[in-house]
């Protein structure tokens, strides 16, 4: 037993909103960064689509386990990172025009 207290099935579940949370507002920063600069040269389109297939794959294993915490962080956090890919392709498209 990795804890010596019983928590309840309410705390488990609000200790993982709780770190899915602040992971997922993790990426908040960055896209407005993105955002901000027009330019998202120092993130790798690799870098990108690893941790967006990490996140689908995060997704199909919270909806197997019907576990809300995995379910709905990781559904943010993939609307998040798919609008850093979507906002870098954008302004890589104009970059090369002008």
């Amino acid at each position: 037993m990795i804890f010596p207290m019983q928590l309840s099935s309410q705390m488990v579940t609000g200790i993982g909103l709780l770190a899915g949370a602040l992971t997922t507002i993790s990426f908040v920063p960055q896209l407005v960064r993105v955002y901000m600069t027009r330019s998202a040269d120092d993130l790798s389109y690799g870098y990108l689509a690893t941790f967006a297939a990490g996140i689908v794959l995060w997704e199909i294993y919270g909806l197997l386990l019907r576990s809300l915490p995995v379910i709905l962080t990781n559904a943010v956090s993939l609307v998040l990172v798919l609008g850093i890919i979507i906002l870098k392709s954008h302004y890589q498209r104009n970059h090369k025009r002008g």
